[in-house]
């Protein structure tokens, strides 16, 4: 009896000391696994150019994070409101996103008729120059060689050929010189009064500078005025006699929302990306200028462009159900006149806010007199948020209406006093 009991005793001592030992081990194993999970937790997170408290949120919400760059700005292209902002004001060297220019200026040259696509540029010795250069971005132009301005286009913003800047620069200017006269001329036109250029490239040069600011602004004008800027800005590669180089913009392999526009790179500034993005009936232009590295701007544009889907709406109500497209016309050649809001009412609201957006609009009169000239103020259209107006859109006529012959003003103004 005694020893049965004995031994049970001791089987229960081994089995203590058994499972004391098991569970020293696991916490001996433990203890690193845990400092590291601490460790991982303490890491400090990725560099941010300025406090959070410092960067601009649309309706002053707290800042989601911050980046790893000199200064950043996103705005929704179809309100216009600012989404993000710092440093947006900085002036910085803009390298090749001075091409946005000489891209704003050969579209606009296309679209006056000006040139075509297939207008045929003779690339000089200047352009050529550059294209032997090593040490800048290029699409391998010969001098002599006589290549479409479509090519050059995609040259210039595929391949952020310096040489194909040039060859444009100088068939439509006469000169580098003459054509960065009217860079900075368009620039004036564009409200764009925090931006200097020297030269069609952005090769750096100590007076030419831009800012956040100015560059979303730019890229908001290509994208609204030339939509068939995103050929080229969207394209993932480029082709040129048997030389093929894919986008600069790498973000364009990352996000299928991203649509453009232009990277650029000079030393002493970073890296930059002026960005475009559509997705969900909402457009986005960014720019993220002064990067650590060319992956560094791909990553924290792609921080800007994730947040900012996943957290507003671009609300555009339908104006016709406010207010008529005509309007009835007394004593004219025509009898009604076309009207429509000078641009589409837009507002930009939290996910969740759709339905608190709303339009009220009134017309001046019921009825216009003739003679109406176009673009004549009949009304206007005020965008409204859960009951408080947030902008006033002006009713324009979108026509001429000259007076009637005598027997149809007599006629009409009879029918005015029934």
């Amino acid at each position: 009896m005694y020893v049965r009991s004995y031994s049970r005793f001791r089987l229960a001592i081994v089995a203590i000391v058994a499972i004391v030992a098991v569970a020293a081990m696991l916490a001996l194993g433990a203890a690193p696994a845990a400092a590291a999970r601490r460790a991982r937790r303490a890491q400090p997170a990725e560099a941010s150019a300025v406090p959070l408290d410092q960067i601009h949120v649309l309706g002053d919400r707290p800042a989601p994070f911050g980046l790893n760059a000199k200064a950043a700005m996103m705005i929704d292209a179809r309100s216009g409101a600012t989404l993000y902002a710092y440093n947006e004001h900085v002036k910085i060297q803009p390298a090749s996103l001075a091409k946005l220019m000489t891209f704003y200026l050969a579209l606009k040259a296309l679209h006056q008729g000006r040139i075509t696509p297939d207008t045929m540029v003779t690339v000089s010795e200047k352009a050529w120059r550059l294209s032997m250069n090593s040490g800048v971005s290029r699409m391998f132009l010969q001098v002599g060689q006589r290549v479409s301005v479509n090519d050059l286009l995609f040259g210039l913003m595929v391949s952020s050929g310096n040489d194909a800047a040039v060859a444009l620069a100088e068939y439509l200017g006469g000169s580098s010189d003459a054509f960065a006269e009217q860079m900075n001329q368009q620039a004036k036109e564009l409200g764009l009064s925090e931006t200097h250029f020297e030269n069609p490239d952005g090769l750096p040069v100590p007076e030419m500078y831009t800012t956040a600011f100015d560059m979303v602004k730019l890229g908001r004008a290509i994208t609204q005025r030339f939509p068939d800027a995103f050929t080229y800005t969207g394209a993932k590669d480029f082709t040129f006699d048997k030389i093929h180089q894919p986008n600069f913009n790498t973000l364009l392999f990352y996000d299928a929302r991203v649509n453009g526009l232009k990277t650029g790179h000079v030393e002493e500034a970073g890296y930059h990306l002026v960005a475009s993005a559509h997705a969900n009936g909402m457009d986005l232009i960014s720019a993220v200028l002064g990067t650590p590295s060319s992956s560094a701007r791909r990553v924290e544009t792609e921080k800007l462009v994730d947040w900012a889907f996943r957290t507003f709406s671009s609300v555009q109500p339908d104006w016709h159900k406010t207010l008529p497209d005509k309007v009835r016309v007394y004593g004219g050649a025509a009898d009604t006149v076309a009207v429509a809001p000078v641009e589409i009412p837009s507002v930009t609201v939290e996910h969740g806010q759709e339905s608190k957006v709303t339009l009220a609009g009134s017309l001046d009169a019921k009825y216009l007199v003739a003679p109406i000239r176009k673009g004549q103020q009949v009304g206007a259209l005020v965008l409204m948020v859960d009951g408080k107006p947030q902008s006033t859109v002006p009713m324009l006529a979108t026509a001429s209406v000259a007076r009637g012959g005598l027997l149809k003003r007599m006629v009409d103004r009879l029918r005015m006093r029934l």
